[in-house]
C-alpha cells in the first residue's frame, strides 16, 4: 500500500494514493478519508469496503486539494485523546507507516517508532500545505470570499420604540457589532413606510439574501425600534428603522427616532414600492432637512467639542438613495432619455415648497420588476459608489458613532404630549424644543430639550405680559442703564445700611424703597406724603420677565415684611416670657427701648413717676420727658414746649413740669455725634408715629401663631405641614425638635443644621438671619 509517488514542489503536496489494496492495489488516487477505517481510499475501494450493513455509517470526509490526514494514534478508537500533552483539536499527520498503516503525526512517531523493530519501518512523509481553510478561500472567486465573510453576521437591538439605547456602553457596541475599535467606519440606514421591504432590502443589498434583519410576511411589523449589523466586507453599520404609518403607539417619539438615526448616517436609502412618487416622500426629506439643520447641526458640533473627538462630525447631513421599485408604471426619467431623474426630484422639492438644502446629495435609483425577485443590484452598485466618496462624510472609528448617538440621545429624550401629535410637520419643533410654558403668558421655551441640565435658563421667542398673580414686573435703575449697565432692583421693607427695626420704623412711615447698588436709595413710596410720583416715571425702567414653572418667581423683598415683623415678635415673644408683662405693654416699651434717644431712661429702668413717685402697675403708660429724659405718669408730663437743643426742632413737644417751668433756662447739653442725631433722634421722631401703626403687630400676639405664620410666609417657603424631617440630617420633627426655615433656601431644618446666620439679599434679608448648613457653605451672596 503505497501512498506518496511523487514529490512536493514549491511547497505544494503531491497526489494522495489509496491507501487500501482492496481493489485498485493502491494505484488509483484517494478520493475519500475514513474515520472508522483510518485510511484514505479511492473510489473503488471506498464502495467495495462499505457494502456490508455494518460498514456503510463509517464517516467518510471527501478529499480536498492539498489535504493531510489527521494522526490515528492521536485518538483511541472511539476518537478519544491518548495522550495528555496534547490539545483538544485533531493533529495533522507527518508521516504514515506503511507496516502498521497508520497514520502518525511527529510526536506519535517518535514515541511510537524511534526504538526496536518499528524504526526501521518504511514511512511516507506528507508534505506540508497550506491550511485547508486558505486552501479554499485561494479557490473562491471574490464573490463567494465575500459572501462567507458575512456568513456570521447577526442584527442587534440599538434603540427600543421609547428612544432607550439597548447597549451599555461604547465597548458594548463594538463587541456586539464584532469589529475592530480602529476600526474605521461609515453608516447606512433605511427609511419608508411599512410593508415597503426596508429588512429585505438590506439583507439582499448588503449580506447576498440572508436574514440579517427579520422579515415577515405578517400584517404586524417586524422591525420594532432601531436595528443594527455590521458589514465586514465595505465596512460599514447598517441600520435598519421601523416603518413610517406604521406605529399606533408612542408615534411622536419613534417619528423623532427616525431623525437621530438620519443625524448619525453617512448615507441613507428611502425604500417605496409606490408605482408614482408620492408627496409624503418629499415631505418627509423636506422636514428632516429643516429639523436637522435647526436643532442637530448646532448639538453635534458642541458633541465633537464636549466629548474631544478626534474626527468631526459633520455638519452637513447625509447623502440620499431613493430606491424606487415599480410594477406597472415606467421608472423616474426613462419617457425622455435626456431627463435626469435627480434634476426631475429637486423640481418636485421646489414645487412643495420643501428644500432638502441639509443633504449632502440626492440620487435615484429606479427597478422595474416584471417578475419577482426584485433586482437589487444596481442598488448595490449606487450604494457601493456613494460610500467611496469622502469629500463630505468621513469614516470614523465606532466610538465616535456611539457617542454621537448618545449625546443626541440624552439631548432629545423624554416623552412628548398627545397634544402635540397633530402637526402638518413631520418633525415639528415640540419634539426637539424644551416642553416649559409660561405660566404667565403660555408661550413655550424655545431652547432645546433637557438644556436646563446645562444651567442654560429658559427663553422664550415672544415678550410676556403682565400677570397680577405672579408680579412678573422686573425693575432696572434707569441711571446705571444710561450709563451702560443693567442692574436690576427691587421694592424692599428697608435700606440695606439700615438696622432692622430702624428699617421697619421707617417703612411704616415712608413705605419700601428701591435701592440700587451703585446708586443707593433712589426712591422711597410714601417719602413726600403726597404728590409723590411713580418710581416709574422717575427713577427705573421696567420689564416684564416670563415666569417658567419651577423657578421661585418674582418675590419682591416687602413679601418678606410680614415674617420679618413675626420674626420680630418672636424675639419680643421672649422678653414678654422672660419680664412675666402683659403683651401690649411690654412690646411697646420693647420698641421704645429699641429707638429712644441715648439720654432717655430706659423702660425698665423706670418702676414709679420720677415726681410724684406713684408706682406703674402693668397696664400703666410711661411718659418720658423730651428734655431731661426722664419717667412720668401722665399727669407729671402733660405739658408739651419745643425742645430744639436735643433735636426735636421746633416743634412743641411732650415735657414733665419741672422741665416746662424750667423752660427759661438753657439746658447743658452735650454735643450729640452726628450719627446720634441722625439715627436715634429721628428713629424716635419716626416711632411716634410708627406706634400706632405698629398696634397691630402688639395685637397680633393674642393671636394664635400657626395663623400669624401661615399668613407671613413667603412664597418660597415650604410650609410648616408638608415638613416632617430635616432636610438635612433627616431627623423627624416632632414637638421636642422645632422646625426652621432657612431664609436663602426656604426648607425646613432643626436647629443644629440651620443655626447659621447670613444676609440673604436676594431673598430681601440684608441682614444676617438664619440659614441653612448646606446654604452656609455656598461662595458669594446668597
Amino acid at each position: 500500500m503505497s501512498a506518496h509517488t511523487q514529490t512536493a514542489e514549491k511547497g505544494q503536496n503531491t497526489t494522495l494514493l489509496c491507501q487500501e489494496s482492496y481493489v485498485c492495489s493502491g494505484t488509483d488516487e484517494a478520493i475519500f478519508e475514513c474515520d472508522e477505517c483510518r485510511s484514505l481510499q479511492c473510489q473503488r475501494c471506498e464502495e467495495e469496503l462499505h457494502q456490508p450493513e455494518r460498514l456503510r455509517n463509517h464517516e467518510r470526509t471527501r478529499i480536498r486539494p492539498g489535504h493531510v490526514p489527521y494522526c490515528d494514534s492521536c485518538k483511541g478508537a472511539n476518537g478519544n485523546i491518548m495522550h495528555a500533552s496534547m490539545t483538544g483539536s485533531r493533529q495533522i499527520a507527518a508521516v504514515r507507516c506503511q507496516v502498521c498503516k497508520i497514520n502518525l503525526c511527529v510526536e506519535c512517531q517518535k514515541r511510537t517508532h524511534a526504538g526496536g523493530n518499528r524504526r526501521k519501518h518504511p514511512v511516507t512523509v506528507y508534505h506540508a500545505g497550506k491550511p485547508q481553510e486558505q486552501e479554499e478561500e485561494e479557490g473562491m472567486d471574490e464573490e463567494t470570499k465575500r459572501r462567507k465573510m458575512t456568513e456570521k453576521v447577526v442584527s442587534f437591538l440599538l434603540v427600543d420604540e421609547t428612544e432607550e439605547i439597548q447597549v451599555r456602553n461604547e465597548e458594548d457596541f463594538i463587541k456586539k457589532l464584532d469589529c475592530s475599535p480602529d476600526q474605521h467606519l461609515k453608516v447606512v440606514s433605511i427609511f419608508g413606510n411599512t410593508g415597503d421591504g426596508k429588512s429585505h432590502t438590506l439583507n439582499h443589498t448588503f449580506f447576498y439574501g440572508r436574514e440579517v434583519f427579520k422579515t415577515s410576511p405578517a400584517q404586524e411589523s417586524c422591525t420594532v425600534g432601531v436595528w443594527a449589523a455590521y458589514d465586514p466586507v465595505r465596512k460599514v453599520v447598517v441600520i435598519d428603522t421601523e416603518g413610517l404609518l406604521g406605529a399606533t403607539v408612542n408615534l411622536s417619539q419613534r417619528t423623532r427616532l427616525l431623525l437621530k438615526v438620519l443625524a448619525i448616517s453617512d448615507l441613507v436609502i428611502y425604500r417605496t414600492r409606490a408605482d408614482r412618487l408620492h408627496n409624503d416622500l418629499f415631505k418627509f426629506l423636506g422636514d428632516a432637512s429643516e429639523a436637522y439643520l435647526k436643532h442637530f447641526t448646532k448639538e453635534l458640533k458642541a458633541t465633537t467639542a464636549r466629548c474631544g473627538l478626534d474626527v468631526p462630525l459633520s455638519t452637513l447631513g447625509p447623502g440620499v438613495i431613493i430606491f424606487h421599485e415599480t410594477v406597472y408604471t415606467k421608472l423616474l426619467g426613462s419617457d425622455h432619455p435626456s431627463e435626469v431623474p435627480e434634476k426631475l426630484i429637486q423640481d418636485r422639492f421646489r414645487k412643495l415648497s420643501c428644500f432638502p438644502e441639509a443633504f449632502s446629495s440626492i440620487h435615484y435609483k429606479g427597478t422595474r420588476t416584471y417578475n419577482p425577485p426584485t433586482d437589487f443590484s444596481g442598488l448595490r452598485r449606487a450604494v457601493e459608489q456613494q460610500l467611496e466618496n469622502n469629500t463630505t462624510r468621513s469614516p470614523r472609528q465606532p466610538g465616535v458613532i456611539y457617542k454621537a448617538l448618545k449625546a443626541l440621545s440624552d439631548r432629545f429624550s423624554g416623552e412628548i404630549p398627545d397634544d402635540q401629535m397633530a402637526h402638518s410637520s413631520f418633525f415639528p419643533d415640540e419634539y426637539f424644543t424644551c416642553s416649559s410654558v409660561c405660566l404667565s403668558c403660555g408661550c413655550g421655551c424655545k431652547k432645546s430639550m433637557n438644556h436646563a441640565k446645562e444651567g442654560v435658563p429658559h427663553e422664550s421667542k415672544s415678550r410676556c405680559r403682565y400677570s397680577h398673580q405672579y408680579d412678573n414686573r422686573v425693575y432696572t435703575c434707569k441711571a446705571c442703564y444710561e450709563r451702560g449697565m443693567e442692574v436690576s432692583v427691587v421694592p424692599k421693607t428697608s435700606a440695606s445700611t439700615d438696622s432692622p427695626w430702624l428699617g421697619l420704623a421707617k417703612y411704616a412711615w415712608s413705605g419700601y424703597v428701591i435701592e440700587c447698588p451703585n446708586c443707593g436709595v433712589v426712591y422711597r413710596s410714601r417719602q413726600y406724603w403726597f404728590g409723590n410720583q411713580d418710581p416709574v416715571n422717575t427713577v427705573v425702567r421696567t420689564e416684564i420677565e416670563h415666569v417658567w414653572p419651577g423657578t421661585d418667581g418674582f418675590l419682591k423683598d416687602n413679601n418678606n415684611a410680614a415674617q420679618r415683623l413675626l420674626d420680630g415678635m418672636n424675639f419680643m415673644a421672649q422678653s414678654v416670657s422672660e419680664l412675666s408683662l402683659g403683651p401690649t405693654k411690654a412690646v411697646t416699651s420693647w420698641l421704645t427701648d429699641q429707638i429712644a434717644p441715648a439720654y432717655w431712661r430706659p423702660n425698665s429702668q423706670i418702676l414709679s413717676c420720677n415726681k410724684c413717685n406713684t408706682p406703674f402697675k402693668d397696664n400703666d403708660t410711661k411718659h418720658h420727658c423730651r428734655a431731661c429724659g426722664e419717667g412720668f405718669c401722665d399727669g407729671c408730663s402733660s405739658k408739651t414746649r419745643p425742645v430744639p437743643e436735643r433735636g426735636w426742632g421746633p416743634a412743641p413737644v411732650r415735657v414733665c413740669d419741672n422741665c416746662y417751668e424750667n423752660r427759661g433756662i438753657q439746658l447743658d447739653v452735650a454735643e450729640l455725634p452726628s450719627d446720634e442725631e441722625g439715627g436715634t433722634l429721628i428713629a424716635r421722631k419716626v416711632g411716634e408715629a410708627v406706634q400706632n401703626t405698629l398696634g397691630a403687630v402688639v395685637t397680633a400676639m393674642d393671636i394664635p401663631l400657626g395663623l400669624v405664620k401661615d399668613a407671613a410666609r413667603p412664597a418660597y417657603w415650604v410650609p410648616d405641614h408638608e415638613i416632617l424631617h430635616c432636610h438635612n440630617c433627616r431627623k423627624e420633627f416632632s414637638i421636642k425638635l422645632s422646625k426652621h426655615h432657612c431664609r436663602a433656601c426656604g426648607q425646613g431644618f432643626c436647629d443644629e443644621c440651620s443655626h447659621d446666620r447670613r444676609a440673604v439679599p436676594s431673598r430681601g434679608w440684608d441682614h444676617p438671619v438664619r440659614v441653612c448648613f448646606n446654604c452656609n457653605k455656598k461662595p458669594g451672596d446668597l
